[in-house]
């Protein structure tokens, strides 16, 4: 049985809002303004039909769209859809009470994500790879994709021959494939490690197709080549699986803001400093000490320090900043900082930053939530926001970073 709703608003999540006689609704694929037939299940929509378009829909990019649940909005118009993720950094900062000008957004363009997380398995027919579909397990096979980079794109069917030989069965598992300027860099996870005669296959595969590197759950299978990239002037050999921004594009405008932000600081810190996305920018005007968790990632950034000239001094930490978050006193040093944490945010590490005296702060975040939250407390305890800027490089998605720039007198 289908019900009549008209989409009043969208939601967080990048699904269409809905009042009903049960409770608001969220309707995938919709739009404001919007009247359909849904059917409805614990709060779920699925839409049955359209009756009424709005005018700010569009024809989507892909092919796949609505059926492999990798974007949620590529039908919707591209003024308001930046508007839409403007609004979810106002609303997640503004909702704390906190006191800034927001920026425009800086859109990163279509074919630019130059990592993607497949979906994969092995079928009677062949090997599937793709996505799943939207709520669900099913694995939607893919021919294309609207927002990853074309050297990703063009070699699916290759890596479907990948995960032929790769197995496990009928169960799906995890292929992480991201592209650097030495190849494709591999990360397979959940199929089972493979034996002393699959690694030998694997490695006549990945030698004859031309790939960088084959990792299995971090350990690496073969690699051709070390997967290289370059934070600013310095190349860098990412460990398997490490971090890294979506796309080329926002690491070069994040980089810029924050580089420009703490460029007259003599001493800065870089906590949650990866392999050096923020700390090499950095480092070509002032010293900077890194800190982060990972040592495969803080390895990385080290070599990529020690190789190259005409940096300042770069030094590394490993350090659990969530259980062991640097002191106020030990920032007691330093008058330029940056911390870019994972989702959940930064939250007894921001306790002790807004306890210290560094004049400039650079927070980075793709949670706006959480953000907000450490933001309020950087506030709190002095702190001044002299800049927010969104930055879209999660396309068609309903997420999206942020930069925020901070200073205490």
């Amino acid at each position: 049985m289908s019900t009549r709703v008209t989409i009043e608003r969208m939601g967080a999540g990048g699904d269409g809002i809905a009042a009903t006689a049960a409770g608001s609704a969220y309707v995938p694929f919709s739009l404001p303004g919007e009247i359909a037939n849904v059917a409805l299940e614990n709060g779920r929509a699925t839409m049955m039909a359209l009756l009424e378009a709005s005018p700010e829909r569009i024809e989507p990019a892909c092919r796949h769209f609505e059926e492999c649940g990798g974007c949620a909005l590529q039908h919707w118009q591209e003024s308001a859809y930046q508007d839409w993720k403007r609004l979810l950094v106002q609303e997640a900062l503004g909702g704390r009470g906190l006191q800034f000008k927001l920026d425009p957004l800086f859109a990163c363009a279509p074919q630019t994500r130059r990592r993607a997380v497949f979906a994969v398995r092995t079928s009677e027919h062949g090997a599937v790879l793709g996505f799943n579909r939207h709520q669900s397990h099913e694995l939607i096979d893919i021919t294309e994709c609207a927002v990853t980079v074309p050297e990703i794109v063009s070699r699916l069917d290759d890596l479907r021959d990948l995960v032929a030989v790769l197995g496990g069965g009928m169960k799906p598992f995890k292929l992480t494939v991201t592209a650097t300027t030495s190849g494709l860099d591999i990360t397979a996870s959940g199929c089972g490690a493979p034996d002393s005669a699959k690694r030998q296959a694997l490695t006549t595969l990945v030698l004859k197709k031309g790939f960088a590197r084959l990792s299995f759950e971090g350990e690496i299978i073969v690699e051709p080549r070390k997967p290289m990239v370059h934070f600013g002037k310095v190349p860098v050999f990412i460990p398997p699986g490490g971090f890294l921004q979506a796309t080329a594009e926002a690491e070069e405008a994040m980089s810029a803001l924050v580089a420009a932000h703490l460029g007259k600081a003599k001493k800065s810190i870089d906590l949650f400093c990866g392999s050096g996305t923020f700390a090499f920018r950095i480092a070509e005007k002032s010293s900077v000490h890194a800190v982060e968790s990972d040592q495969m990632a803080l390895d990385a950034l080290d070599r990529g320090a020690r190789h190259v000239q005409g940096l300042k001094p770069v030094s590394v930490e490993r350090r659990d900043l969530f259980r062991r978050p640097f002191l106020a006193r030990e920032l007691a040093p330093f008058t330029g900082l940056v911390f870019d944490p994972p989702r959940a945010g930064a939250e007894a590490q921001a306790i002790e930053i807004a306890k210290s005296s560094v004049p400039k702060v650079a927070a980075v975040s793709c949670n706006p939530v959480t953000l907000g939250r450490d933001l309020s407390i950087l506030v709190k305890g002095g702190y001044k926001i002299d800049r927010v800027v969104p930055i879209d490089q999660f396309l068609w998605s309903s997420h999206v970073e942020t930069v925020v720039l901070l200073s205490k007198k």
